[in-house]
């Protein structure tokens, strides 16, 4: 009778301890998963939650469509407006890429090259995020619906363009977005040119936000003048040119200079000539 109690006892306590084992790791296991969690919390605080190739484009946009038009007025975006450059979360680095030629890239912190522009964004992302200022929401990205980031993109692409279904809820949210925008960085009461830019804004970026009709996007067109820049360059080349001329000319007059490996003296005289 006793070894059947002792046998027994054995079983029971062999019982407990595997029902007390069996919850120590179950607790162990809540509290590394818990632990796990709240790692993984801590470094999504840390993390920049924002599309630098939106907020890229975004920036494209506001370059080329709005700011030449504003800096005409000799306005002055105030610090509230989301496109001020000070609400740009990635200006500080933006502003330190080189585009030494097509294909390569270099960053001026480190001065290390890249053949493409997304391997440079990852390196500004694993080494110098330290430049980012991620104390507030300055996501320049967030401006991609009421800018038409899409349309934009579509522009340099070579792909053939699609047309998108217009989804009404989708546009209404833009435009609405859009029309804040122009509020914010114009308010109309301000002064008369705010007032102007604030037409400006709205007919060049929130007209065409509706699914009733097709409206032209950016209406009022670049406000980079690329024709003026080819003929800039090419009254420098013109200038260029007759200068070595004359210069040419000024030589052979007054030294008797011959340029036959280039010219026979008999055409280059006829040519000095009509001059």
């Amino acid at each position: 009778m006793r070894r059947f109690w002792s046998w027994r006892i054995w079983v029971v306590v062999f019982l407990a301890l595997a029902l007390s084992s069996s919850r120590f790791i179950a607790c162990a296991e809540k509290y590394r998963v818990s632990e796990e969690r709240q790692r993984q919390l801590q470094e999504e605080k840390g993390r920049v939650h924002c599309s630098r190739s939106r907020s890229r484009t975004s920036r494209n946009i506001v370059s080329e469509y709005l700011m030449p038009f504003v800096e005409s007025e000799k306005y002055t975006l105030p610090k509230s407006c989301r496109l001020h450059p000070d609400n740009d979360i990635y200006r500080e680095q933006e502003g330190n890429i080189d585009e030494l030629r097509p294909m390569q890239w270099q960053c001026r912190y480190c001065k290390k090259l890249f053949r493409s522009q997304v391997y440079l964004d990852m390196h500004f992302d694993n080494r110098h995020s330290e430049n980012l200022d991620t104390s507030s929401n300055k996501c320049l990205a967030d401006t991609c619906g009421a800018l038409h980031c899409d349309y934009f993109d579509s522009l340099s692409s070579s792909k053939p363009k699609m047309q998108a279904t217009c989804k009404p809820a989708v546009v209404e949210k833009n435009r609405h977005a859009c029309e804040v925008l122009a509020n914010t960085c114009f308010p109309a009461e301000k002064s008369p040119v705010a007032k102007k830019l604030n037409d400006f804004f709205k007919r060049q970026f929130c007209d065409a936000h509706t699914c009733k009709k097709k409206l032209k996007i950016y209406p009022r067109g670049s406000g980079i003048d690329r024709n003026r820049s080819l003929i800039y360059a090419l009254s420098f080349f013109t200038i260029v040119v007759l200068a070595l001329f004359y210069l040419v000319v000024y030589l052979h007059k007054r030294y008797g200079l011959s340029f036959h490996p280039f010219i026979s003296n008999e055409t280059f005289i006829a040519v000095t000539n009509l001059i």
